[in-house]
This record gives structure tokens, C-alpha cells and sequence, in this order.
């Protein structure tokens, strides 16, 4: 299992972290934890989904970008 401090998930694309946040989720749900445990799992899943709702927020933009660089079919006429 790859290391999750906040250091390492802030380099994880967006397919490792949405994958470990889904792992990370499981594990709450599924488990009888300790409290120390269940807040440590929370506090990853956070800096995981922070990461996520990143890089999705990148790409929307880049989208966003890229559609206004586009030609119009005006434009593709002329």
C-alpha cells in the first residue's frame, strides 16, 4: 500500500487518490474501530477528497479553457 501522509497524497493523480479515498471509505464503514483509529482514517479521507475535488477542479478549468479556444463554426467558415 502506497504511503498517505499529506505530502505523498498531494502528488497522487486523480485515479490513485480517488481509488485510496474509496479504500479509505470501506475501512470506515466496515470496521469496528478505535477511536483514535476512526478519527486518523477521517482525517486521511479529507486530504484525500481535498485532493480529488482538486484535480477535478483543474481539469473543469482546463475544459473551460480549451472551450473557449475552440473555433466557432462562424469562425471555421471564414
Amino acid at each position: 500500500m502506497t504511503e498517505r501522509t499529506p505530502e505523498k497524497i498531494s502528488e497522487m493523480d486523480f485515479e490513485t487518490a480517488f481509488v485510496a479515498l474509496q479504500e479509505n471509505v470501506a475501512q470506515l464503514e466496515g470496521e469496528e474501530l478505535p477511536l483514535e483509529k476512526a478519527l486518523s482514517l477521517y482525517e486521511l479521507g479529507q486530504h484525500l477528497a481535498k485532493r480529488c475535488a482538486t484535480l477535478l477542479e483543474e481539469a473543469e478549468l482546463k475544459v473551460r479553457t480549451l472551450s473557449m479556444e475552440a473555433p466557432t463554426s462562424d469562425e471555421e467558415e471564414s
